[in-house]
């Protein structure tokens, strides 16, 4: 009979795994998806975590976080605020910030479906908390195979995302404002 390793118990509280997403209501049927990308993307990680905010939101809001946080006058596809240093605390949370004009925008350039889009941002804003980056070239080759790795293991999720976008496409093609047409 072999004997088990003693458990040590920690005196610090385990954070509540829970992930919460906000944005607009009728897109909130998204939310179980957006969670499952998460769990999977930290779960590739081996990462410990705690509260983790995911919120859909417009290109304004965006531009205006982006302004405030990091001095960048302009909007960006996902900003990632974490709530602590990882290293210090030990477990990944925080909050992520994803402009649904984007997500629309790029699904379109690149040529994917919009929950593989949506799906992306969500891994890379994640991988962001985790304390991944990508100014340097190693790091960026780092962030892009856990982003691949994360994908590959959360396509369930994309099904799911992809299925639901496809029933919210006239919500989601509301959320990207169209331009003036020209008059004659």
């Amino acid at each position: 009979m072999s004997a088990r390793p003693a458990t040590q118990v920690s005196s610090r509280p385990r954070p509540r795994r829970r992930v919460s997403v906000t944005g607009p209501a009728a897109l909130m049927r998204l939310a179980p998806g957006l969670r499952s990308v998460v769990h999977e993307t930290l779960a590739a990680e081996r990462a410990l975590y705690g509260p983790i905010g995911v919120r859909l939101a417009a290109d304004d809001e965006l531009r205006m976080l982006n302004r405030r946080w990091r001095g960048i006058d302009r909007a960006t596809d996902v900003l990632a605020f974490p709530y602590s240093d990882r290293d210090l605390e030990g477990w990944v949370s925080g909050d992520l910030v994803i402009s649904l004009e984007r997500a629309l925008a790029q699904a379109r350039r690149y040529r994917v479906t919009l929950g593989r889009e949506l799906a992306r941002l969500v891994v890379h804003g994640t991988l962001h908390l985790a304390g991944h980056d990508h100014h340097r070239t190693e790091e960026r080759r780092r962030m892009r195979r856990a982003e691949s790795r994360a994908l590959r293991e959360a396509k369930r999720a994309i099904h799911a995302l992809d299925v639901l976008w496809g029933r919210d496409a006239r919500v989601a093609a509301s959320m990207t404002p169209r331009r003036p047409r020209r008059s004659r």
